[in-house]
């Protein structure tokens, strides 16, 4: 029998237990860790979660507390990998909820297919895109994910398995529901079609806020995918400088004649993984703004056309594994809020008040976001989004981020759940106007409270 693996108990093994933490590790609690290999399996191990409940975890790549149970069960669904079909000539794929993004890109990128939407990283399951709602650089055009699932199969508190379809009340509350309607089980999601792996990137530097923000309400619409990598440590006439970068799939015709000859071949670059722990306090602001001063000069001022792999484009950092160690023992918060396209203002005094705190965050990005989806706790909405790690460790943090909060909570915004561990639970309802909705519904679905983490007792979900 082969050996329990650190992901969790091999299947038919007692659970095992183990602490657990988002991909910040901060906010550790400890679980019973299960692996269910077949829907059965998955099954029984909902019903025996016991009095703590259960929730479904992917690849931990939740940055906060959203697929951690303390003193309950955790099902880790990466037992669950099959790809059961793809529709070449339709473009969707119908897969288990355990399958990655990275795996589904290794199988669909050869037959000139993509993912409709990723994140930064491509190491998250289909489950955990369904339950974070996750979105990616193209929002202001194609959407969060659930906007392509065209249906799932959910495993609900009383075993049974449901057909859940686009436009029904669980469905929307399932997408960005964080787990806490059930476990997914299988997707059905809309493709994205490519005829190479490559992408056609503009980049330019740009000055200060005001042209960033110009810039990306001018230009967004011209290009499928569109990020800003932001300097939260400049001040004054600098404060909010960045590097624009913008992309499109690049067609087969546009290659160079030596790409030409495997144009759907997808190979990641991958580098030594980051050291078991670094030493805390080497993010300093010091070293932070040195960081970002050689990455905004080494920036071009304006470059079009350039030729880059898909993996580069999207996701850079997948490159160093664990790269979250170079945060030390204490971890980081990474920090995400929205607020409408009439919030400019918001988002001036918000990076302001970031950059005169010091906080010293190299990974910040601010993009637009487009329509919004119809889930009830599903995070994006039409408006600015900005994204910032910050070392946990930092002096003040706590007290500092409920600030901002308050500040985004007053302009008609909200945080995101999939990267929260500290959210105080009387500004959710402000933030999230489903939320009675969501809560009403799970008492029906879930009457004994089967699914919960963390999370959701932190903030009465």
């Amino acid at each position: 029998m082969p050996a329990e693996t650190a992901a969790g108990a091999f299947s038919g093994a007692p659970p095992a237990t183990v602490p657990l933490t988002g991909w910040g590790r901060t906010a550790p609690s400890v679980a019973r860790l299960t692996r269910p290999r077949t829907y059965e399996e998955a099954v029984a191990a909902v019903r025996g979660c016991g009095p703590r409940g259960g929730i479904a975890r992917g690849l931990g790549r939740a940055y906060g507390d959203a697929a951690q149970n303390a003193g309950g069960t955790v099902f880790d669904m990466t037992g669950l990998d099959r790809i059961h079909s793809v529709d070449v000539a339709g473009g969707t794929v119908l897969c288990d909820a355990g399958v990655s993004l990275h795996r589904l890109m290794e199988v669909l990128l050869p037959l000139g297919w993509f993912v409709p939407v990723t994140p930064g990283t491509r190491h998250v399951t289909v489950g955990g895109a369904i339950g974070a709602d996750i979105h990616g650089k193209n929002h202001h055009g194609a959407g969060s994910f659930s906007r392509h699932v065209l249906s799932l199969e959910l495993l609900t508190a009383d075993g049974s398995v449901r057909t859940v379809g686009r436009g029904t009340p669980l469905f929307d509350a399932t997408a960005g529901g964080m787990g806490l309607t059930g476990v997914i089980l299988t997707a059905t999601v809309r493709l994205q079609p490519v005829e190479t792996t490559f992408m056609t990137v503009d980049t330019e530097r740009v000055s200060d806020l005001d042209a960033l923000m110009t810039r990306l309400t001018a230009t967004d619409h011209r290009h499928r995918y569109s990020v800003a990598w932001i300097d939260l440590l400049a001040r004054g006439a600098a404060t909010g400088r960045a590097v624009l970068t913008r992309g499109d799939h690049t067609p087969l015709d546009a290659l160079p004649a030596r790409a030409r000859r495997a144009p759907l071949a997808f190979r990641p670059s991958r580098l030594p993984p980051a050291p078991a722990f670094l030493p805390d306090g080497l993010l300093t602001r010091r070293t932070v703004g040195l960081f970002n001063e050689l990455w905004y000069r080494r920036a071009p001022h304006a470059r079009t056309g350039e030729i880059q792999r898909l993996s580069a484009f999207f996701h850079p950092l997948d490159g160093v594994p664990h790269w979250n160690r170079v945060y030390g023992r204490g971890g980081f918060v990474q920090y995400q809020f929205v607020v409408g396209h009439g919030e400019q203002d918001a988002v001036r005094r918000i990076v302001g008040r970031i950059a005169r705190r010091g906080c010293p965050s190299f990974l910040a990005v601010l993009k637009r976001f487009g329509e919004a989806d119809p889930g009830w706790l599903s995070f994006p909405r039409p408006g600015w989004t900005l994204a910032l790690d910050i070392p946990a460790g930092l002096p003040g943090l706590a007290a500092f981020l409920d600030e901002l909060d308050e500040e985004v909570a007053t302009a008609g915004g909200r945080v995101y759940l999939a990267k929260d561990s500290r959210l105080r639970p009387e500004l959710l309802a402000a933030m999230y106007p489903r939320l009675d909705d969501f809560r009403a519904l799970r008492a029906r679905l879930d009457p004994r409270g089967i699914f919960t983490s963390d999370l959701a007792r932190r903030l009465s979900l």
